[in-house]
Parts: structure tokens; C-alpha cells; sequence
């Protein structure tokens, strides 16, 4: 009964729920919604405002309400530690209401694209701060991939089998991996995508994976990036000089890189709808990893 009440759940996610309930959110926020802009549904609905420099993100209904908090105050934690992050909107987050939640951003305009040499000081910078003095749960990339199997709504049998056999071996393989470094704040999902120019800073945005881990998970999660999604060894070549490392030197980078992708694949399983060109994607980069097609380009989600 759960799984049919959750899969219903999923279905109502679509641009048509979500602009109802920016504009409740925005009424609960004291925020005009007028002419707002969809500018991304997957992950998260985010709209920006027409009336102001604002965004606004609408959480998928399966996602973790504490989870959502504590983004919230690892971004204010940031802030006040003079991180380079987009910053919240300076008023009472997360805000619910209709069952929604919603955090609330300042928008910063695009003038130029974001290569990866350019993610390299701001990670590199996060790296390096302290372990915040507020919660942040502990990497577990294995139990990720579980979760959103055990929630997909696309998988035909076979490829359920194959991507949770594929599980079980990493979990081994993960278990021999030794780190060059303690655990620290990581970002989790460090990418072209979520990061932003704040005039000429770039900054760190969307906040939702940050872990308390080692910092090769970000690293191997930054390559798998410029690898499948059409980057240039070039701009991956300035990252690494910018960075100052290379985890492709590093032993144990295939076994994390299959575990990053393994991921990727799992998370976008569990929020991709049936017979859409979402699933079409998850379906298609199952079949290359069957083949062991590991420089193949994927579509991004």
C-alpha cells in the first residue's frame, strides 16, 4: 500500500502540481509567484520569480523533510562562515504548505558558462574548512543506491538484477579502498550544474548531497562529469591543475567511479517516470554499462 500511495505521490510531481503549489508557498512566504519562470523539474521543481530576483524550489514529495532542514542550515552555516554558496533569502526556511516544501534563493544572473576549472577553488575551499558544528549525515553511496532501487518505477526485472548485483560488488571492492586524507565536509554533487558566477566568484549552490565523507568522492563525481557529459579533457586538465590532483592517479578510483555512476543511474531510476524520455535515458545507460562502455556520453537529467 505504501509503494502504490508513494508512486501516486510521484505522478502528481508534474509542471502543472508544482506552478499550484509555488503559489501557495509564495502566499505562505508573502511572495508575488506572478509570471514566474520554470527553469528546471527533476530533481527538485525550480522556478524563478517574475517579480524579483528570487528562486524558488519545490521539493520532489519523497524526499526527506529533516534532510531539506538541514540543508537549510548547513547554507546559513556557509554564509556565516564567508563560503562562496548562493545565498538564502533572508526569511523563515524551509517553507511548507499544501504538504510542499520549499527553500527559497537569490538569483544570480549567468553572464558565461561554468567550466570545470572553474568548480576547482571553491571545492578545494570546502575542503579545507573545518567539519560544521551542525548535523551532516555521513557518506553512504551503497545504501543511496539501495534506497532508489528499492523505489524505482522503471526497471524491468533483468535490469533490477543486474544494477543490484553490480551493488553487491562494489560494497566489496569499497571495502578494501584506503583513503589519502580524514573525513570532511563534501559538497556531494559537485558539477557544472551547481555551480554559479556571482559576478566573478564562481559559487557552490544546491546543498541537498553535502556528506561528511572523503574528499575523493567529489573528485571521482567532478570527472564522471566532464567525461559523460561532453566536457573537454582540456577543461578537466585545468580543474586537476587548479585542484592540484588528479584521481585518476588514484587506486582506488575505478571502484568509486563505478559506485558514483552506479548512483547516478539508481537515483535517476527512482525519479524518472514510466515511458519517459528520463527513463529512456536510465534505460539506455544501463544497456553501455552492461557493455562496459565507460567513455560514452550521457544525456544530462
Amino acid at each position: 500500500m505504501t509503494a502504490d500511495v508513494n508512486a501516486s505521490k510521484m505522478r502528481g510531481f508534474t509542471p502543472e502540481k508544482t506552478r499550484v503549489l509555488l503559489a501557495a508557498v509564495c502566499r505562505q512566504a508573502g511572495l508575488d509567484p506572478s509570471d514566474a519562470e520554470l527553469l528546471r523539474h527533476q530533481s527538485n521543481a525550480v522556478y524563478l520569480l517574475g517579480t524579483m530576483p528570487v528562486i524558488v524550489k519545490i521539493a520532489r514529495p519523497d524526499d526527506d523533510a529533516e534532510q531539506i532542514q538541514r540543508t537549510v542550515q548547513l547554507t546559513r552555516w556557509l554564509m556565516g562562515s564567508g563560503f562562496p554558496t548562493v545565498p538564502l533569502l533572508d526569511i523563515e526556511q524551509p517553507v511548507v504548505a499544501d504538504g510542499a516544501i520549499a527553500t527559497f534563493w537569490r538569483y544570480l544572473a549567468q553572464t558565461r558558462p561554468i567550466e570545470a576549472g572553474d568548480i576547482a577553488s571553491p571545492l578545494r575551499r570546502l575542503h579545507d574548512l573545518p567539519k560544521p558544528a551542525i548535523e551532516v549525515p555521513r557518506l553512504d553511496a551503497i545504501a543511496a543506491i539501495r534506497r532508489s532501487l528499492s523505489k524505482h518505477r522503471i526497471l524491468s526485472p533483468g535490469e533490477y538484477a543486474n544494477l543490484a548485483e553490480r551493488c553487491d560488488i562494489l560494497e566489496g571492492q569499497l571495502a578494501d579502498i584506503r583513503y589519502d586524507g580524514p573525513e570532511m565536509l563534501l559538497h556531494g554533487d559537485p558539477q557544472h550544474r551547481n555551480t554559479l558566477w556571482d559576478g566573478d566568484t564562481a559559487v557552490l549552490a544546491d546543498w541537498d548531497s553535502a556528506v561528511i565523507g572523503n574528499f575523493e568522492y567529489d573528485l571521482v563525481t567532478i570527472e564522471i562529469h566532464c567525461r559523460r557529459f561532453g566536457h573537454s579533457d582540456r577543461t578537466y586538465a585545468d580543474f586537476c591543475r587548479t585542484y592540484g590532483r588528479d584521481i585518476r592517479d588514484w587506486p582506488g578510483y575505478r571502484t568509486l567511479r563505478d559506485i558514483r555512476e552506479l548512483r547516478m543511474i539508481a537515483t535517476n531510476a527512482r525519479k524518472s517516470d514510466p515511458g519517459s524520455p528520463g527513463a529512456a535515458e536510465v534505460h539506455r545507460r544501463i544497456h553501455e554499462l552492461g557493455h562496459e562502455r565507460f567513455s560514452s556520453h550521457w544525456q544530462i537529467l
